[in-house]
C-alpha cells in the first residue's frame, strides 16, 4: 500500500517548492499525496492558520511534507489577529513533535558559496538536536501597560527526551548548548543532560557549551561539532546561523518527530520568501532534502533517501546553482538537473 502523506504548500514560494517536491517523489516511488492548507493560505480560506480538520488529517498519516508559511500580507502587532507561524506551531505542538534535527553538511560543490573560507568548514558534517515544544515560545507571555513577558520554562521530563535523541543520533560526541551561568532552566537543563549521559550513554562524549561560546565557534570551528543539543530558542538561532556553512540558507532541510506512532514533520529551514514568490527563481533543494530526510526518518526508505541526496549533490557538482547560490538556475532548472541525476 502506498504511504499516505500530507503535503501543506503553505504561502510565498511554498507551492512552487513543494510542486517540485513532488515530482522527485513521483520517481522514487508510489506515495498517496493530500494537500492540505496552513499559514496564511488557511487564514485566509477559514480564518486561522490551522484547523482541526487538517491537524486530524495530519495526526493520521505517515509523514507530512510542508514547505514555508508566512508573509506582510499577514504581518501584526494585533496579538488577538492569527499569524501563518500559528499553523507550525500548532502542527508541532498538536502533534507533540518534540525534537527538530536539522544536518548541516555542505556539499563539496558548495564550499567556495559559503560566506566562510573554504578550509574553515570543509569536512564540516553536524546535527543540530533542537527542543521543539518547550521553553520560551510556549510560555506564558503577554504585556499590560508599557511591559511585556515571555516565560522560558521546562521540566525534567522534556529534556530527557530531546537528550536521549541527540545522544542516539550521535557517533561520538554531543555538544549540549546553554546559558547556565545565567538562566535556572539551562541550570535545570546541564543538569539532566548530565544525569541521562552518565545513566544511558556514558561512551558518548558530551562537552557543555554556553550559547553565545557556541555561536562564535560555529563559524570559527565548525569541525568542532558532531550533534549540537540544545533548546528552542537556541536552537532556532544556531540553526539558522549553522546554514551559512551551506552557502545559503536555501540549502538546509529539517525533521520534526515524535514518538514512533506519530508522524514527523519535514520543511526547508529559509522561510516563504515573498519577495520572489511566482518568480521560478526559488531554490528548491533543502526542499528536496526535506524528502530525504522524510523517506530516511519518516517511512524507513533509507536507499531513496541516500539516492536523493546523492542526486542533489551530483546536480550540484555538474554546476548548478540558483540565484541565492551565485548562479541563474530557476527552480525548473533544478528539479530537472535532480530528476536527471535520480
Amino acid at each position: 500500500m502506498a504511504a499516505r502523506i500530507v503535503t501543506l504548500p503553505g504561502d510565498g514560494i511554498g507551492p512552487e517548492i513543494l510542486a517540485a517536491a513532488v515530482r522527485v517523489l513521483g520517481a522514487l516511488g508510489d506515495f498517496e499525496l493530500e494537500e492540505r492548507l496552513v499559514g496564511g493560505a488557511s487564514i485566509d480560506a477559514h480564518g486561522t492558520a490551522l484547523t482541526e480538520e487538517v491537524l486530524e488529517a495530519c495526526r493520521s498519516s505517515e509523514a507530512i511534507l510542508l514547505a514555508a508559511v508566512g508573509g506582510p500580507k499577514w504581518d501584526t502587532v494585533d496579538p488577538a489577529a492569527p499569524r501563518p507561524e500559528q499553523g507550525l506551531l500548532g502542527l508541532r505542538k498538536g502533534l507533540e513533535l518534540f525534537a527538530n534535527l536539522r544536518p548541516v553538511r555542505p556539499s563539496p560543490a558548495l564550499l567556495d558559496a559559503s560566506p566562510l573560507k573554504r578550509d574553515r568548514i570543509e569536512g564540516t558534517d553536524l546535527l543540530v538536536v533542537r527542543e521543539l515544544t518547550g521553553g520560551i515560545y510556549f510560555g506564558d507571555s503577554g504585556r499590560e501597560g508599557d511591559r511585556a513577558h515571555d516565560d522560558c520554562a521546562y521540566t525534567v521530563g522534556e529534556v530527557e527526551r530531546i537528550a536521549r535523541v541527540a545522544f542516539a543520533s550521535a557517533r561520538s560526541k554531543v555538544v549540549s548548548v546553554d546559558k547556565a551561568n545565567v538562566l535556572e532552566t539551562s541550570r535545570l537543563w546541564r543538569e539532566t543532560v548530565s544525569r541521562v549521559h552518565a545513566e544511558e550513554f556514558p561512551l558518548v562524549q558530551l562537552e557543555h557549551m554556553l550559547v553565545d561560546n557556541a555561536a562564535m565557534q560555529l563559524v570559527s570551528a565548525p569541525r568542532h561539532f558532531e550533534v549540537i543539543l540544545t533548546e528552542n530558542l537556541f536552537g532556532d538561532i544556531l540553526s539558522d546561523e549553522a546554514a551559512m556553512l551551506t552557502g545559503s540558507l536555501g540549502m538546509l532541510p529539517s525533521a520534526s518527530l515524535g514518538d514512533e506512532d506519530t508522524p514527523g514533520l519535514f520543511e526547508p529551514v529559509h522561510g516563504s520568501a515573498p519577495d520572489i514568490a511566482g518568480t521560478g527563481r526559488a531554490n528548491p533543494l533543502a526542499m528536496f532534502g526535506s524528502v530525504a530526510l522524510m523517506l530516511r526518518h519518516g517511512l524507513a526508505m533509507e536507499s531513496e533517501a541516500a539516492a536523493l541526496e546523492s542526486a542533489v549533490d551530483e546536480a550540484l557538482e555538474a554546476g548548478l546553482r540558483t540565484p541565492d547560490l551565485g548562479g541563474e538556475a530557476t527552480t525548473e532548472d533544478a528539479t530537472r538537473a535532480v530528476l536527471a541525476s535520480l
